[in-house]
């Protein structure tokens, strides 16, 4: 595994800058609901399914055979379509008629699905209700080409865009917030921020009931004074600020070399000894002729070189409750790569002297 790149991400360890409630919390019943649906691609210029992708052509038979065309799925040998299958987002509060972007994938063995236009798809949600359509011609992020032996892509040129693709049919199932009250969900659950968001919600509405259930969710009911505005008091409810408590973690992602530190985090008093070994093995191969006319044969002689490298141990001292600033002075200080610094970070942890939640990805 090799490590490439390593960020570091610093925050500031002072108060955390207030955010809207809306940025923390959502209303719970109040969400988009996900569409799925299968469909055809067509107009594409060779690049479709194949033979293989069977699917596909018994589609195109189907498509036809609703409009008045029988044509046996055997019988079909194109190119120029491939079989997708079509998702997007029913926004909360979506009526007949408003517009959605919907995302087109190939799910067969086309090359790319430039050019091509969607045939007519419901979309469907989990209990199988057609809530949407889409329909219309791709938006291609990436390109594909080449010849024999030879092929270039450019990110994805089997997925698409249809921008305002989809036709919302059926109004979206959303649950409107109620006069006689309704639940607030915290987007990341914390105690310490469910009691922040009742305080200040008492402070902005004396009138209302406001009682934070647990960690997650948030009960309110809307004061006498907005039962007749229940729009109004929403709008006023999101533009509440909040400062929402948020936990000190080090986040590593070993495959990439990503560390991210919050400023939240302290170290307790460690020493940090750090050294590397590097045993370096390389073969030369030596060829070894016989003499003229001799019964010899010609042989190959590898010939290896072992190479030991090892770097004195640099040792950096963190004082108790030392700041990420510190820390990272200290480890930049001693030549630390991003390999090095995952593995000081979890040895720190693993020692008890890292104040924060160490999270591996």
């Amino acid at each position: 595994m090799r490590i490439l790149l390593i960020s570091l991400l610093l925050f500031s360890a002072a108060t955390a800058p207030a955010a809207r409630l809306k940025e923390l919390a959502s209303i719970e019943g109040v969400r988009e609901n996900q569409l799925l649906g299968y469909g055809l691609v067509v107009g594409l210029s060779g690049t479709g399914d194949r033979q293989q992708t069977v699917f596909s052509t018994q589609s195109l038979s189907n498509l036809l055979r609703n409009m008045g065309v029988n044509v046996a799925p055997n019988a079909l040998r194109v190119r120029n379509i491939a079989a997708v299958v079509v998702t997007g987002s029913l926004p909360a509060f979506a009526r007949p008629g408003m517009r959605m972007d919907v995302t087109v994938s190939s799910i067969g063995d086309a090359s790319s699905l430039r050019g091509g236009s969607l045939v007519l798809t419901a979309l469907k949600a989990a209990n199988g209700e057609v809530f949407a359509t889409a329909q219309g011609p791709l938006s291609i992020g990436g390109i594909s080409a080449g010849g024999p032996g030879a092929n270039v892509s450019v990110n994805h040129p089997t997925v698409g865009r249809i921008p305002e693709g989809g036709v919302v049919e059926r109004p979206a199932p959303s649950v409107s917030p109620s006069a006689e009250g309704f639940r607030l969900t915290l987007k990341q659950a914390d105690f310490v921020t469910a009691a922040r968001v009742q305080a200040a919600l008492e402070r902005k509405f004396p009138d209302a009931v406001v009682q934070a259930e647990n960690a997650g969710s948030v009960w309110v009911r809307m004061p006498d004074s907005f039962r007749e505005r229940p729009v109004e008091f929403v709008a006023q409810l999101d533009e509440v600020e909040i400062e929402a408590d948020r936990g000190a973690r080090v986040v590593l992602n070993e495959r990439t070399g990503t560390v991210v530190i919050g400023g939240d985090v302290r170290i307790a008093p460690v020493a940090v000894l750090h050294g590397s070994l590097t045993v370096q093995v390389t073969t030369d191969l030596a060829i070894s002729q016989p003499a003229p006319f001799s019964p010899g044969a010609t042989t190959v002689a590898p010939q290896t070189n072992v190479q030991v490298t090892e770097e004195a141990a640099k040792s950096a001292t963190l004082p108790a409750g030392a700041t990420v600033e510190e820390l990272i002075r200290a480890l930049t200080a001693i030549g630390s790569t991003p390999r090095d610094i995952i593995a000081i970070m979890q040895s720190i942890a693993a020692a008890g002297a890292l104040e924060a939640a160490l999270e591996v990805i």
